[in-house]
């Protein structure tokens, strides 16, 4: 590559020698290989390119990735006595749990974290994901429906609070560059769907260069870099460079539940979920549900070791024959904690756990096309998991939810796991509250196909209903509000 850049054409054809050497000390001195191709405008754009990359760090990043490769080869199943099991919890210890939670949030103590990252593409829409309307009876977005479950949680803090005083929850929104700006645009459209504009915070997370499998940086084109975010575990990092962790620490937070944001169903900032864990002391603690079937496309938790710390191992890293192991005490699978990704974390654990990780280069392989001068090549995008913090969590805890109220992926565009299969689960749950609550249901198409939807507003997790439900009738599809 140097000789190619040395070849005769005059000083005015030569990169910057400082430049050059800088490149030639990791390895990656071919990014400037059509060099010469290139105008007085496309040279300063390419060096402008590579100065904003840190060399250092991504240099460490590809070679430790590379060279670890598969680290968990032998997971251990957890054992059903690590887990919080729905059967084994007492209605005393649910409100009590309820209580402790809504405690904290009045007085302040809990902001919340989402993942908004990823665009709908396989939903066949450019928009970031929490733009999706799922075809609810509102027409609601993803969005929409977690501002309202904030609003509803912050009326109930601060009826708890008294006095009059308003408990304003912080909203952190992690944002990539391919979302951002619509994100942004979205909710000021919205009017931040009843919120405070002060309390919705936005920033970004980070991109890395794709690499060849040699650790090389893969150019998009003579005089750009192809990148890639970094994962939804460049939260952390995020988290810090922008200043939000320092944010928190001076609003008074202790606690921050992290969601993702295609689950129409999440309860956002949970008071159950919360009081749970302060209730159990713990630095970062998880919710679960239980494997469907052995091939379910989903994360399982595990232990890298006997007695070792939890781990997440992905559907697709999790041996066939492993992922069908059944105990034989239980005739339960072995491997059948799902990950759901929400997750709660003591604002002392996110900040110590962010400079860990950074130290650590943890991250993973996700071998792609990608698109580049040359045509498409075979690379890799190095991303971090939300999940990998867990094995540096000092206790952990899993808290088993029923899959039906709390769990509906917005993923694909049909069939499983689609805003069609999100519409219904939501649908259905509501339907349930209702005729709790002394409803009646008419209805002149198939029940499966239909149900009633609850505004956030008036009930997060089925209550306050009575007043309103009770001995009246609704003809479905139809939205109480």
């Amino acid at each position: 590559m140097g000789e190619a850049l040395l070849e005769a054409g005059g000083e005015s054809m030569l990169p910057p020698q400082a430049f050059l050497e800088r490149l030639k000390d990791f390895g990656q001195e071919h990014t400037l290989g059509r060099w010469k191709e290139l105008n007085e405008v496309e040279r300063d754009e390419l060096i402008c390119e590579l100065e904003a990359v840190d060399l250092p760090r991504v240099s460490r990043i590809a070679r430790k990735t590379l060279q670890r490769g598969d680290s968990l080869r032998n997971p251990v199943p957890l054992a059903e006595a690590s887990v919080s099991c729905i059967e084994e919890r007492t209605a005393q210890e649910r409100e009590r749990w309820w209580g402790l939670g809504l405690k904290a949030i009045s007085e302040g103590k809990l902001a919340v974290l989402l993942l908004s990252g990823g665009q709908g593409t396989r939903l066949g829409s450019n928009d970031p994901k929490g733009c999706i309307n799922i075809g609810l009876p509102s027409g609601k977005s993803l969005f929409q429906l977690q501002a309202e479950r904030i609003l509803r949680i912050q009326k109930l803090a601060s009826n708890r609070a008294g006095s009059g005083r308003l408990v304003m929850i912080p909203w952190y929104i992690m944002t990539s560059p391919f979302t951002d700006t619509a994100t942004r645009q979205f909710f000021e459209a919205k009017k931040y769907f009843g919120l405070e504009a002060q309390q919705v915070i936005f920033f970004q997370q980070g991109t890395l260069p794709c690499v060849t499998k040699e650790g090389k940086i893969i150019m998009e084109s003579a005089c750009k870099i192809s990148r890639a975010p970094d994962g939804n575990g460049g939260v952390y990092a995020a988290l810090k460079t922008s200043g939000h962790l320092e944010d928190m620490a001076k609003r008074g937070i202790h606690y921050v539940d992290c969601f993702s944001v295609d689950n129409a169903l999440v309860r956002v900032a949970d008071p159950l979920f919360l009081g749970y864990c302060i209730d159990r002391n713990v630095s970062c603690a998880a919710k679960a549900v239980k494997k469907l079937y052995p091939q379910e496309r989903v994360g399982v938790f595990v232990r890298r070791a006997k007695n070792g710390p939890v781990a997440v191992l992905e559907y697709s890293e999790l041996d066939p024959a492993l992922a069908s192991s059944v105990n034989q005490e239980t005739g339960r699978l072995n491997f059948k904690w799902s990950n759901i990704c929400m997750q709660m974390y003591s604002l002392e654990f996110l900040a110590a756990v962010t400079d860990e990780l950074e130290q650590d280069s943890i991250y993973h392989v996700a071998e792609k096309t990608i698109p580049s001068a040359d045509g498409p090549v075979q690379g890799i995008k190095l991303e971090q998991y939300i999940f990998d913090a867990f094995p540096y969590a000092p206790s952990v805890a899993i808290f088993e939810v029923v899959r039906e109220e709390e769990f509906a992926p917005v993923k694909n565009a049909s069939g499983v796991d689609s805003p069609e299969s999100a519409r219904l689960l939501l649908l259905r749950l509501h339907m349930r509250w209702v005729v709790a609550a002394g409803g009646f249901i008419l209805h002149s198409v198939p029940l499966h196909l239909t149900g009633v939807e609850v505004s956030p507003l008036i009930s997060y997790a089925g209550e306050n209903l009575e007043e309103i439900c009770h001995g009246r009738s609704f003809h479905v599809p139809c939205e109480i509000r």
